[in-house]
């Protein structure tokens, strides 16, 4: 019956990214059967960690934190958890040997957030999304390349600038929300209540660079990966440009998004375009 366990956890993983992200969940869902799970049980634990420190504000955040982590190394010890967004976790780590610096890299840029507001300098800035999204990114590669390590190490920098990409769209979209809520401010040397023009447009070309050489690796990826990789770039940058178009004053005023009938056409393009292999 351990079967029922597992496939439940995962269950569960797959529900976490359905009630969180509706656009992610999308994309995973354009995933091979073979890693689709695995990505679930990967966001499952990351956004777990997230919620966290960015929602539980009225809870004791760092014990929380302390526990989850610590929990979480049980669970890989003993091979098994009765939380199941960590059992399903600490089995994908095993099955594509994910590497524990990974793990702790994001752990660590999780308890930045703790108590950590303002990045002042461009190599904070950096280890923090290298810690929040690039190796989530290597995570999702490990299982997108099953392992194969000279694959994994040919992909391995588009797969970052990916996750940077993700995550700077991120930032920049929820400036109002990060900076009202939660003060905090990700973007060095920016004044939030004054965004000017010109370093909103910074902002832009380095995500757009970001997205230039992730594309790279993204059109090498394993076919299980690819259409859903792609599809979850193309509504990334669909936001971006749609951010490009917002004037510096009103992205402190309002919250940016794709619609949902905009991300159906995202997918059916984005499926046309791969069935033709023109991507």
């Amino acid at each position: 019956m351990r079967h029922i366990f597992d496939q439940s956890s995962i269950k569960i993983s797959k529900l976490v990214t359905e009630e969180y992200s509706t656009s992610f969940s999308l994309a995973t869902r354009m995933l091979g059967d073979s890693i689709r799970d695995a990505i679930y049980a990967i966001y499952g634990f990351v956004r777990y960690a997230d919620e966290i420190v960015d929602t539980f504000l009225d809870s004791p955040q760092e014990e929380l934190l302390t526990e989850f982590e610590a929990q979480y190394y049980q669970a890989l010890d003993r091979g098994i958890s009765m939380n199941p967004i960590l059992h399903a976790f600490q089995q994908v780590v095993k099955r594509y040997n994910i590497d524990d610096a990974l793990v702790q890299q994001f752990l660590k840029s999780m308890k930045m957030d703790l108590y950590k507001n303002d990045y002042e300098t461009y190599e904070e800035y950096k280890e923090y999304i290298f810690g929040s999204a690039d190796v989530v990114g290597l995570m999702c590669l490990r299982v997108f390349v099953d392992g194969d390590d000279a694959e994994y190490e040919r992909l391995k920098e588009s797969a970052m600038r990916l996750g940077s990409a993700f995550q700077k769209v991120n930032f920049l979209r929820d400036l109002k929300d990060d900076a009202d809520r939660l003060n905090r401010s990700y973007f060095p040397n920016v004044n939030l209540q004054q965004l000017t023009p010109a370093e909103k447009q910074s902002i832009i070309d380095e995500i757009e660079e970001d997205f230039r050489v992730a594309y790279g690796g993204i059109i090498e990826l394993p076919t299980e990966a690819r259409f859903g990789v792609y599809t979850a770039y193309k509504y990334y940058y669909k936001l971006l440009m749609k951010l490009k178009k917002t004037h510096a004053s009103e992205i402190m005023n309002t919250r940016i998004r794709v619609s949902n009938p905009m991300k159906m056409l995202i997918l059916g393009k984005s499926y046309l375009r791969f069935q033709f292999n023109i991507l």
